[in-house]
């Protein structure tokens, strides 16, 4: 019986192209491999401060979503779905928020997490479904992508416009267009890999550098920070126990003891034990002024007519 061919796809994309200058890394020497790797490395922070201006369109996005009551999703397949995975669910203990405000998609499921899942990521129909099945009007969907053409994220990202959701596409090809459906488009321009078509590499580190920054961001705007501390954190472990009642001395100047003290006074809140030391009010009167401007620490301040440093 004849044999049918899989469909092949020639990618046209930088991440896909050969390297210039590593097209002889295999004659290295380990250090030279490993340098030659990091030079390429060191062109990944540029090429992430060429695109701010359209991830600052994305966060504001997200911060809409989530005020409005929506949520923000993750749609990516292979290393960018593992990635979009890994920061959804740091998100949890650095800010303390619920698991399922921010979504990640993976195309082929949980397996695909550990292993890959043939076809997966050509599957449109299947990126849709999930769209379908989650995605509610109001709520930011971004996909992440290396080549820009994923099926599984392209087919999801439509979908979730076809929902009325806002939608964004983190891609490693500066040359390609905005696909239909697709409200910002962040093409980040990180060139060959240094082994060619190798994306969990320069590819992979600007989108963990853009994820990182996308949902850092969006929690600053959304008051789970206090100046620079992570004062939404969730202690769930002595060493983060500890680093909560550090938190509040760097953020009072006041000692150990005062500090311990208030958060006990507080049942733990580490917010309303700041704004209790800061404001001088007691702690059912800081609880009540977070309350009142959505756990926002420098907004109760404001509202208590408190100028914090």
């Amino acid at each position: 019986m004849m044999t049918v061919p899989r469909q092949v796809v020639h990618v046209d994309s930088p991440t896909e192209q050969r390297n210039p200058r590593t097209t002889d890394i295999d004659l290295m020497s380990t250090i030279g491999i490993l340098g030659a790797i990091n030079a390429e490395d060191r062109r990944v922070p540029d090429a992430v401060n060429a695109v701010l201006g359209q991830l600052a369109v994305a966060v504001d996005h997200a911060v809409e979503a989530l005020r409005g009551g929506g949520r923000v999703h993750y749609v990516g397949a292979g290393t960018s779905g593992r990635l979009a995975t890994l920061d959804a669910a740091e998100l949890v203990p650095t800010f303390n928020v619920s698991p399922d405000l921010f979504v990640a998609h993976h195309a082929g499921g949980e397996q695909a997490l550990r292993q890959a899942v043939e076809n997966a990521e050509d599957d449109a129909i299947a990126g849709a479904a999930e769209m379908t099945a989650s995605v509610e009007p109001g709520d930011f969907v971004l996909g992440i992508t290396a080549s820009g053409r994923t099926p599984y994220v392209l087919g999801a990202l439509a979908a979730a416009s076809r929902r009325g959701a806002k939608t964004g596409l983190v891609s490693g090809n500066a040359k390609g267009s905005k696909p239909p459906g697709v409200d910002v488009l962040i093409a980040v321009d990180t060139g060959p890999e240094a082994i060619a078509g190798s994306t969990r590499m320069k590819a992979g580190t600007a989108q963990k550098l853009i994820l990182t920054s996308f949902s850092t961001a969006t929690m600053i705007k959304l008051g789970r920070t206090y100046s620079n501390l992570m004062v939404s954190m969730r202690a769930t472990n002595a060493k983060l126990r500890g680093r909560t009642v550090r938190i509040l001395q760097e953020a009072t100047g006041m000692t150990m003891a005062v500090c311990s003290d208030a958060l006990t006074e507080a049942d733990g809140e580490l917010k309303v034990a700041l704004v209790h030391l800061l404001s001088g009010v007691d702690v059912r009167g800081a609880a009540a002024a977070l309350s009142a401007n959505d756990g926002h620490v420098r907004k109760a301040l404001d509202s208590l007519h408190i100028r914090a440093s």
